[in-house]
């Protein structure tokens, strides 16, 4: 025959014997990796995952096939192509057997009902390659969508119509750490106690490697406060399925001394005169153990804080993460808040509060955690030579019992819902003290308070809305009832301005926009009422100074996030249409 004719292959899907050309190699079975909220860390495990997925062993899937033999060679004149012989392969297919079994080997953590499921209504039919092919696909997406790192790596059908699947899962050998220098990036040596790291991880030995699980035990590292930065890199183990977990640590500077600022409750004089000053001085890793050790130092023309305080946040040997905190703390705070202006024979009269206490907090359940704690408080009122007050500008007495000091030991207790660290989001804190006369002369009253704020995105607007609320009964000295109006109240009234209670009640509503830079505009809303409890205070202040008892303020203001902490300059007209300026630091109570 003279015309050309090309080579044919008859083929039905089957592979062609060995004497065609190689096959090109199958694509890399992809290694999914979510990425985490530090882009370094997700390719860092996207890297090295692939690296694992390479070394995994692949094999197609294999079925029965028959080739036949080449055809015997024919010349030109035997009515072939002239430019040599031609062969053509012909593939004798076998039908694949019926579907009696299913071994999958090296699944720890596919659950042998997907496995059913998936088979169930193909027993006793031919196996099926496309099926066969889907249920491939489904067990790698049922490991990506857990964030588990595992595959099919072959699947096989045996005699007696037994189909073997055999699944690659990456074992967790070893969990090593690796300290690095803040400057160099070089090697180092830790000051943490590797202990103090290891029981944050949920990652144990012997796991299937979870993208997803290792991103919270990151997370719960870094909300220690003691590290600056922290990568993750797997290390494939031999050929094996295993690998060795390695995080690299770079450490945050433990002790710190910084500045502080802060505004006093004193109403008179102008906003400079109420400027507080001073320094702190933090260490969040005391003994390389995560543990908290806190001095502050604060001061102004009247006010005065020392405050040291003492936290372990993981008490040793506790399973349920629960802390202590033990504190000690003196304080000047100005008496005018309630008792009104200065004393005739006197001149400004403070309260001094010297309290120590301790106190345990624990989660109770995902978003909740709860405290509870002894705080003893010896409180009395003072001129400013420190001579104790008994008495007020009325005449009325300062203190329950009479003496220049009340006693008081407190049991307290609390909850705290938080939906996350934002600033803006739902937030809900409860507490309530019981006064304990352990003595007879120590105070004895019960107190309640409850905080309830909720935050909403509304386009590049954010609006928080809040209340708050409280009570106090027994027999109390007047400094512990509540005092309504003010910068942290409401805004537009001087400092208790609105009255003085056993009870109280204040809402707000603010919308904040980012202006630039570190700066945020805002307006506002207050009102706050003392539930007409104002009598009920001994020596009623709020009745003797005429405050109203209940009132609203709204205004505008503007925010910056500063290095010494988020500072606050605010305008606000009263419901008697006067306005005042309102300095403040940090978020609002």
């Amino acid at each position: 025959m003279g015309s050309r004719r090309e080579v044919r292959f008859v083929s039905s899907g089957v592979k062609l014997p060995s004497a065609s050309p190689d096959p090109a190699p199958a694509p890399a079975h992809a290694v999914l990796s979510a990425a985490l909220p530090f882009s370094h860390i997700g390719r860092a495990i996207d890297a090295a995952a692939r690296s694992l997925a390479a070394s995994f062993p692949r094999f197609p899937i294999a079925w029965a096939e028959k080739a036949a033999a080449p055809l015997p060679r024919r010349h030109e004149k035997d009515g072939f192509w002239s430019g040599g012989e031609e062969r053509v392969l012909i593939s004798e297919v076998e039908p694949n057997q019926e579907f009696h079994g299913l071994v999958c080997e090296g699944a720890k953590m596919l659950p042998s009902k997907f496995l059913t499921d998936s088979f169930r209504d193909r027993h006793g039919k031919i196996i099926n390659i496309r099926h066969l092919y889907q249920v491939v696909k489904s067990i790698n997406e049922w490991y990506q969508e857990r964030s588990l790192t595992g595959m099919v790596s072959s699947a096989e059908i045996l005699s007696g119509g037994i189909l073997r699947l055999q699944v690659s899962e990456a074992e967790v050998n070893d969990i090593n750490f690796c300290f690095l220098d803040r400057r160099t990036g070089e090697p180092t040596i830790g000051k943490t106690q590797l202990d103090t790291i290891l029981r944050q991880l949920t990652t144990k030995k012997g796991q299937v490697y979870n993208r997803a699980q290792v991103k919270r035990d990151v997370e719960r590292i870094l909300s220690m406060g003691i590290m600056e930065d922290i990568t993750i890199t797997l290390q494939p183990v031999g050929d094996s399925n295993k690998v060795d977990l390695v995080m690299n640590l770079v450490e945050c500077t433990a002790g710190e001394i910084l500045p502080d600022v802060g505004i006093s409750s004193r109403t008179t004089n102008g906003p400079l005169s109420r400027l507080l000053g001073g320094l702190g001085y933090s260490h969040c890793n005391v003994f390389g153990r995560n543990k908290k050790l806190n001095l502050l130092l604060r001061g102004g023309q009247i006010d005065s804080l020392y405050h040291l305080s003492y936290t372990d946040p993981w008490i040793d040997g506790d399973n349920k993460r629960t802390s202590r905190t033990v504190m000690v703390q003196n304080s000047s705070t100005p008496g005018t808040l309630i008792h009104g202006g200065d004393h005739p024979d006197h001149g400004p009269i403070t309260i001094g509060l010297v309290t120590a206490g301790i106190e345990y907090s624990r989660p109770l359940r995902p978003k909740w955690s709860g405290t509870f704690g002894f705080i003893f408080q010896h409180a009395g009122a003072r001129d400013k030579e420190g001579n104790p007050v008994i008495g007020d500008v009325n005449n009325n007495q300062l203190t329950v019992s009479g003496n220049p000091y009340d006693y008081t030991l407190l049991a307290k207790l609390g909850g705290v819902y938080r939906d996350s660290g934002d600033h803006s989001s739902t937030m809900f804190v409860f507490n309530a003290e019981q006064g304990l006369p352990i003595l007879p002369q120590w105070l004895r009253f019960n107190r309640v308070t409850a905080h309830l704020k909720q935050g909403y995105e509304i386009g590049p607007a954010r609006l928080i809305l809040s209340a708050s609320g409280g009570h106090v009964e027994g027999n109390f000295s007047p400094h512990e009832a509540f005092s309504n109006g003010g910068t942290n109240s409401v805004r537009g009234y001087e400092e208790g301005a609105i009255g003085t209670g056993r009870s109280y009640a204040v809402g707000s509503g603010e919308v904040s926009c980012r202006l630039f830079g570190p700066f945020e505009g805002v307006i506002y809303g207050d009102y706050g009422s003392d539930l007409g409890s104002g009598p009920y205070v001994p020596g009623d202040p709020a009745g003797a100074h005429g405050n109203p008892g209940s009132g609203y303020g709204y205004g505008v203001g503007i925010r910056m996030n500063s290095p010494l902490g988020l500072l606050r300059v605010e305008y606000a007209f009263n419901d008697q249409q006067v306005g005042r300026f309102h300095f403040g630091a940090g978020h609002r109570n």
